[in-house]
């Protein structure tokens, strides 16, 4: 959560970006839903990893038993406090308190990026999942080109110490994202059948609930399916269906 909206939200009250943000994160919990369904997941226990403010959460309840987690306790109190009916817990995901073969379903959207340890949150999703349990995972890629969050060109190509001094620069503090390029992703989920969604989302914007993000038709959409398509390393992020398969009979360490 950006440090301008926090403001907004739990200093100044401002309904108008509240109810912006919650329009915007439903958006983005219907392309899950979808993804979700058309991988055969539809209902079930479901985790949120990085809730948040529960909105994604909520969106998800219409079939799934759903579970939030996030380490902010101040987003997970306002989640409490507005979507009654769903358990929402203050934990890390590199760190879950649940026990093994926990969940049929998980959410982990644009989250492995900012925790210390990405390798371990992958383990933690493939510990707590049940086997035949699926993940969406979307995963920033570290050569995209404008880096989402801090809006500056190429910042995610440089080592951490020209990243702190270019953020510095610009006006900001160390920089605090942590990505790979696509080998190293592929690394990371190697104890899963990863599916991939990222093309099939380009290619049916509308089944997919991604018409805000690629237009069907459009020169954009064209050039977005070239690049998943012919140069897939430089797709600035991915989406993935994470499986575990149903024949493991033991939990890698």
């Amino acid at each position: 959560m950006k440090k301008e909206f926090r403001k907004k939200l739990f200093q100044e009250h401002n309904k108008k970006a509240e109810e912006a943000y919650i329009a915007d994160r439903t958006r983005k919990a219907e392309k899950i839903k979808a993804v979700l369904h058309d991988s055969g997941k539809r209902s079930g226990s479901l985790l949120d990893i990085g809730c948040s403010l529960g909105i994604i959460s909520a969106s998800l309840k219409d079939g799934f038993d759903v579970t939030g987690i996030d380490p902010d306790e101040e987003a997970v109190n306002y989640a409490r406090a507005k979507w009654p009916g769903i358990r929402f817990s203050v934990q890390s995901g590199e760190r879950m308190d649940f026990p093994d073969g926990s969940f049929d379903a998980a959410v982990c959207a644009g989250i492995y990026e900012h925790v210390d340890d990405p390798g371990k949150l992958v383990k933690e999703i493939w510990r707590v999942l049940k086997p035949g349990g699926v993940c969406y995972f979307t995963a920033m890629n570290r050569l995209i080109p404008i880096e989402p969050h801090y809006k500056l060109p190429f910042l995610s190509y440089f080592p951490k110490p020209l990243a702190d001094a270019y953020l510095g620069l610009a006006g900001g503090g160390a920089y605090d994202v942590r990505s790979f390029c696509l080998p190293g992703l592929k690394k990371m989920v190697s104890d899963f059948k990863v599916s991939d969604y990222t093309v099939k989302v380009i290619n049916d914007p509308v089944t997919f609930r991604a018409t805000d993000m690629v237009s069907p038709g459009s020169l954009g959409q064209r050039a977005a399916v070239f690049v998943s398509e012919h140069l897939y390393w430089l797709v600035p992020t991915y989406i993935w269906i994470l499986r575990k398969e149903s024949d493991c009979v033991a939990i890698r360490k």
